[in-house]
């Protein structure tokens, strides 16, 4: 590259008026803005990656995605695998060095199940008995919830049911800590530089919006001196070859979102050694509103189900080896999961019989429609693409409505849509994950469906104690999902991509979860200046 994209990427890391800044040792790009840095908040991947540096829950994972000791240096659980009894360490701190106890879970797991919170993440802690009870206004008594702190450094939890993936939980962001005094004290404003007071490995130091947030040590961490990079610059690039000229000229060490390559670089970018992918539990797919016509229909929605050509997309578009979904649960989810087949797979001829029996013969009498995507190059190429499939299979006029990712993700959780590309990453390693989050008033389900028949295969599933027979009744949840029902479009499952340089920064393991932790990274040779 020349010398004058080096000049593009200082001008750009300078931003905001702020002038040059001595460099982090770490510069990454994020493919947004967070939406929040508060954990009972934050759901996208983009604030995770954030949230889950400032702030750390019972356990933690570890870069290959699995869970281990965090504020809880070991646990103990029950025959009958319904009570765990967490010892927290005795080096557990909050950043300014006070002492963080088990009273701070407690009423940060309160905070979370509060209804007034609004937390779209709250179903988290649902497996947790009463839990559920508690967040829907049944039961106002948090005494009635199965958490208890006996004394500052123990946590008893009783849960409803054998939870196969509870310490998958415990290091879910939702379930992290937060610091009371201070959410009390400031308000909405708690998370703000100087006002946030977190417990993770990193602290927040500034936030500049569009421009980079920066994080630093936490030397009160428990774990401090694992924690290699003493500095990282989070930047929110959504721009493609913004992106990627920044990585070229060295001005970031590493992107790993998987809408950061340009579209016309894809097959070249693929051949280079700093390229890197794996398959991980991610799927991308279409929502529809359902309660809004013309999508209040199933056959409707079937009907633009069956129109997408997914292999066109996944060959003429993402190019990067992703399979094309036929439900959405990935195949490699969970031990022993079987995905059902979807019934609104590409058919043509089967798409125009249920939009005519929905009464729009050929698409005579069908509504101006609305498809809403993120600003990012390839969704703009998956939306053309779409709309000419659903033009001309279909006989619809669908139009086109790009929005950045923070306005996107508040339309989408307003149903202020249509139809809308989402995508969803699997928080643990179990079928779960992903289908409970269509339950009816389900915070990330964002569609408006509502049905008492999935709803109940969700919660049979969740009290089932035999693997094979839960596995069953998520499987027939997903089918009335995905096919009968047709509340969403599965499109295809994602190859998670990450673009650095191995023989220099370590740490940075492929895992099914996607879950990459700036405290586990290392430089093996000097930080760049």
């Amino acid at each position: 590259m020349t010398s004058a994209f080096g000049v593009l990427a200082v001008l750009l890391l300078s931003a905001c008026g702020e002038g040059r800044r001595e460099r982090a040792d770490f510069v990454f790009i994020n493919g947004a803005e967070p939406e929040s840095l508060d954990p009972a908040h934050i759901t996208a991947q983009v604030g995770m990656r954030v949230g889950s540096a400032l702030f750390e829950g019972l356990t933690r994972l570890d870069k290959n995605g699995s869970p281990g000791p965090a504020m809880a240096s070991s646990w103990q659980v029950s025959e009958a695998g319904l009570t765990y009894t967490f010892h927290l360490r005795q080096d557990a701190h909050w950043e300014d060095g006070s002492p963080l106890t088990a009273a701070d879970l407690l009423g940060s797991w309160k905070r979370v199940l509060t209804p007034s919170t609004g937390s779209p993440y709250c179903a988290q802690l649902y497996p947790i008995r009463g839990a559920r009870a508690f967040n829907e206004g049944l039961n106002s008594d948090f005494s009635m919830v199965g958490v208890q702190a006996p004394d500052d450094h123990t946590l008893v939890v009783e849960l409803e049911s054998p939870t196969p993936y509870f310490l998958d939980l415990c290091a879910f962001i939702t379930l992290a800590p937060v610091h009371l005094a201070s959410v009390e004290k400031h308000g909405d404003r708690w998370t703000k530089p100087g006002n946030l007071i977190g417990n993770g490995p990193y602290r927040l130091t500034s936030w500049r919006l569009n421009d980079r947030i920066r994080l630093e040590k936490n030397p009160h961490y428990w774990d401090a001196e694992n924690v290699a990079l003493k500095t990282v610059d989070i930047m929110p690039v959504d721009e493609p070859n913004t992106a990627m000229n920044f990585f070229l000229t060295g001005a970031v060490d590493l992107i790993m979102d998987k809408g950061m390559i340009p579209n016309t670089m894809v097959d070249a970018l693929r051949k280079q050694p700093y390229f890197h992918s794996d398959d991980f539990l991610g799927t991308y797919f279409l929502r529809f509103n359902t309660t809004k016509a013309p999508f209040d229909d199933p056959r409707v929605r079937r009907a633009f189900a069956m129109a997408i050509d997914r292999e066109r997309i996944v060959t003429k578009i993402t190019r990067l080896g992703e399979r094309v979904a036929t439900g959405l649960v990935p195949p490699e989810t969970g031990e022993g999961y079987r995905p059902p087949a979807s019934s609104t797979g590409f058919d043509p001829e089967g798409a125009r019989s249920q939009l005519a029996a929905a009464g729009f013969p050929g698409g005579k009498g069908f509504p101006l429609v609305e498809y809403l995507y993120m600003a990012k190059s390839v969704e703009t190429h998956i939306a053309v693409e779409l709309q000419n499939m659903w033009s001309s299979h279909l006989g619809v006029n669908v139009s086109l409505t790009k929005q950045e990712a923070k306005v996107y993700y508040s339309s989408m959780g307003k149903l202020s849509y249509d139809v809308c590309r989402s995508s969803w990453v699997g928080d643990y390693n179990d079928p779960n994950t992903f289908i409970e989050m269509f339950v009816t008033g389900g915070g990330n389900n964002r569609t408006g469906y509502a049905s008492e028949q999935f709803d109940g295969l969700v919660e049979s599933a969740a009290r089932e104690p035999d693997p094979a027979r839960r596995y069953s009744l998520l499987e027939d949840a997903e089918r009335l999902l995905v096919s009968e029902d047709a509340v969403i479009a599965p499109i295809y499952h994602y190859v998670g991509v990450q673009f650095y340089h191995r023989d220099r920064l370590g740490g940075i393991e492929a895992n099914l979860i996607d879950v990459h932790p700036f405290r586990e990274m290392f430089w093996k040779s000097g930080a760049p200046e």
